[in-house]
């Protein structure tokens, strides 16, 4: 594309220099620079872009887009002058990519908690309903057979564009997109149009990042306040859970249609007659279209909840109820999500991604429905992260298990030994014999496996779910809650043989 061209759609810059050159590719990353690429400096909160405008240039910038001046930038370089440029980023990479989100109908989903099962059921049900459909998320980027390991749980406007395009350009009718606060509150979304928007919950979480529960709310209603204000041909749906308070605060927010879903109160779509059992849930779903009996293969009743959002959804999108229902039917279930770890014991093992007080809480309300014996829970909480949230972790484990371990989850610049004492602060005092500390991650599973003895035990290995990695004074050392265990459930096996 000509750089006049992608030009011509930002309406406040300051151009110096030739326009008349071919953008071969955009860009934040000096690393990544090819030859003709356009160059955005991003300001970020570890790293000003301006400071790799050299690098970017000795690697084949050809035109950068900046905030403020740059010294010694050579005369072939065209730069352009903008009050933000993240905002800008938002804007050019939507016209560099062609405005995919206006050849796609796109679904996105936030909350706290159930946003990758819930785009995963959405996802499965229309393709199973014959629709092709991408997905963006926490842990990758799919589109049919091809897939793409994603970094953030909503990527950077440039790649969320690039991967809007490639379903577009693979034939995709739908894309379903897991959409973060984080993503809200930096833009990354900006110009991504959005057909439906779904919410899941809101509990306490990064409030490192957003400082309080009524900011973290606020970041969350802006997908819905996005949705547009005109109806016809291209109607728009908020899709609310009616038993999170935030729910009313989100319906104030948006001009769209609302269908409301929910277990414990009256909604547009409900669960009813619920049996959880450690293989799944049968339930019935009552709504505006119709009843119809449901059994899900992933077990809990948080899962109910994102059935019923997916439902709600897929309705919106005029899906029939019995293709819904072989969607969700046909769903194994996500990676790391309340995922069973199967290596030949005779005891439960579950590996999950709660990282969260109401996450955390979930997962072992849910083993407690199917364990008999005793239940162990491995949990730690992230460095450089809420601390808050560290004392609630702790009072949750220790009250819900009967034995809590606490252990480093990515430590990154922290102190492993500092974190677990900031969680021991909030156990409460009758249940100090409840938990021990063990700072080695591996160490730690280890010793909850070997206190399962009876096969009507659970241990929950909780907080890294998919996470193949941990961070470690910064440094990603390899790491996977499910192999670390299969690994040492064999090695258990054997020595009792």
């Amino acid at each position: 594309m000509l750089l006049a061209s992608l030009l011509d759609s930002l309406l406040i810059k300051q151009v110096s220099g030739d326009t008349d050159k071919v953008i071969t590719g955009i860009t934040v990353d000096s690393r990544k620079v090819k030859p003709g690429n356009l160059f955005i400096c991003l300001k970020g909160f570890q790293a000003d872009g301006h400071r790799f405008a050299c690098d970017a240039i000795s690697n084949g910038a050809t035109a950068l887009i900046v905030e403020t001046e740059i010294k010694d930038v050579p005369s072939s370089i065209t730069l352009v002058k903008v009050p933000d440029t993240r905002r800008a980023m938002a804007v050019l990479s939507d016209f560099y990519y062609e405005q995919p989100s206006k050849q796609l109908r796109l679904i996105g989903v936030t909350g706290t908690n159930g946003k990758t099962t819930t785009t995963h059921l959405i996802h499965n049900i229309l393709n199973c309903s014959g629709r092709k459909t991408g997905l963006i998320g926490t842990i990758h980027m799919i589109c049919g057979d091809y897939c793409e390991k994603t970094v953030n749980t909503t990527p950077e406007a440039i790649d969320l564009q690039r991967y809007l395009h490639k379903m577009v350009d693979d034939g995709a009718q739908y894309a379903v997109l897991e959409v973060s606060s984080h993503a809200l509150a930096m833009g990354r979304v900006r110009g991504v149009d959005f057909n439906t928007a779904v919410f899941t919950n809101l509990s306490h979480d990064h409030l490192d990042y957003h400082q309080s529960m009524t900011e973290y709310a606020r970041s969350k209603e802006k997908l819905f306040s996005q949705l547009g204000n005109a109806y016809g041909s291209d109607s728009k749906y908020a899709v609310l859970n009616v038993d999170c308070e935030t729910s009313t605060l989100l319906a104030e927010a948006t001009t769209a249609q609302v269908i409301r879903y929910g277990i414990l109160n009256e909604a547009d779509v409900r669960g009813r007659y619920i049996r959880l059992h450690p293989e799944g849930t049968d339930f019935v779903v009552e709504t505006f279209k119709g009843t119809f009996q449901l059994h899900l293969n992933i077990p809990g009743m948080f899962n109910v909840y994102n059935a019923l959002a997916s439902i709600s959804a897929c309705i919106a999108e005029n899906i029939p109820l019995e293709q819904i229902k072989e969607g969700l039917e046909s769903f194994k279930g996500v990676s790391g999500r309340f995922q069973p770890v199967l290596a030949g014991q005779d005891f439960n093992v579950i590996v999950d991604y709660a990282h969260n007080p109401d996450g955390l809480e979930n997962a072992l309300k849910t083993a407690r429905e199917f364990t008999s014996g005793r239940l162990l829970c491995v949990i730690g909480c992230e460095g450089d992260r809420d601390h808050l949230k560290r004392p609630i972790m702790a009072r949750i484990a220790s009250r819900y298990s009967d034995i809590a371990i606490f252990t480093s989850d990515n430590t990154r610049s922290e102190d492993p030994e500092l974190i677990i004492k900031q969680m021991v602060d909030g156990v409460e005092s009758g249940l100090t014999n409840r938990y021990v500390t063990i700072v080695d991650r591996k160490d730690a599973i280890r010793y909850a496996l070997e206190q399962a003895t009876k096969a009507n035990d659970c241990v929950i290995i909780a907080g890294k779910g998919h996470e193949t990695h941990q961070i470690v004074k910064n440094v990603a050392i390899s790491f996977n809650d499910i192999e670390v265990a299969e690994e040492l459930i064999r090695h258990k096996l054997v020595k009792t043989r």
